[in-house]
């Protein structure tokens, strides 16, 4: 068994071990449950970096390793119903977080007044740009992700194309609070405090100042970063696609792009 696996396997225990001894508490199911959604490439990471810190300052005990996916890491979806199950098995007081798709099941699931859902989206563009970066590192290292098919203009294309249809199903859900990505790191004050009052925290918690400075963007090492939060840089599509391409985007996301807030 390997050195991950290991890790995997223990995690849970040792972080529910830490729960109760913060919360002075054996039992964690009076907080609402959490999911933290995206779609990917568009800041998922670091929202899950902040809901986290929500275990220092609600009774939760961790926050999932594993995202839930709609897509095979290896290539194909998952049925509705194993994505569903997925949902299911997060256990109560723990925060899920993954990318799922604005499907009848899920909406039905996440979307019901006792939950609460935080759905962070960013400019497809960037996203498509770093799906794209992504899927040929990953290539050039000998490995295979989730998007080592997108290196390819036009399937990156297809696949964000998707994706701005995922953002309309959820923005239709009122149990699910909507953050930009670049909204969170050009106004994090105000962004997080969105989030926590979204969650009905109570402000005068001590530890809730700590929690807010300790998850500031600008403070991550690179090295804390990793290979998922390698840029993460506002705009740089109009650097490193050519004017064509930056053409064929526009045209092609154009009905969504001034939905979401961006500029074409």
């Amino acid at each position: 068994m390997t050195s991950p696996t290991i890790y995997r396997l223990l995690r849970p225990t040792a972080k529910y071990a830490q729960a109760v001894f913060r919360w002075k508490r054996l039992a964690f199911t009076e907080a609402p449950p959490i999911f933290g959604n995206a779609k990917p490439k568009s800041g998922s990471h670091l929202l899950t970096q902040i809901l986290g810190g929500f275990c220092q300052i609600a009774p939760y005990t961790y926050v999932e390793t594993e995202p839930v996916r709609t897509v095979k890491a290896t290539g194909g979806r998952f049925h509705a119903e194993e994505t569903l199950a997925q949902l299911k098995r997060i256990p109560r007081g723990v925060i899920g977080w993954g990318y799922v798709d604005a499907t009848p099941e899920n909406v039905s699931f996440l979307c019901q007044p006792e939950r609460v859902n935080y759905f962070i989206y960013r400019d497809p563009r960037d996203a498509l740009l770093s799906a794209i970066e992504n899927g040929r590192r990953a290539l050039e290292q000998g490995r295979t992700n989730a998007f080592t098919h997108l290196v390819d203009f036009d399937a990156a294309l297809e696949f964000m194309l998707d994706s701005v249809r995922v953002w309309e199903g959820w923005m239709r859900c009122e149990q699910a609070l909507h953050t930009r990505y670049e909204d969170l790191l050009t106004h994090y004050d105000q962004q997080v405090a969105n989030l926590i009052e979204f969650l009905h925290l109570d402000w005068s918690n001590p530890g809730l100042a700590e929690v807010v400075e300790r998850y500031r963007p600008e403070k991550a090492q690179p090295d804390q970063r990793g290979i998922h939060f390698s840029q993460g840089k506002i705009g740089r599509f109009r650097q490193k696609m050519s004017p064509e391409q930056q053409q064929v985007l526009t045209e092609a996301l154009g009905p969504y792009l001034a939905r979401m807030g961006y500029s074409a």
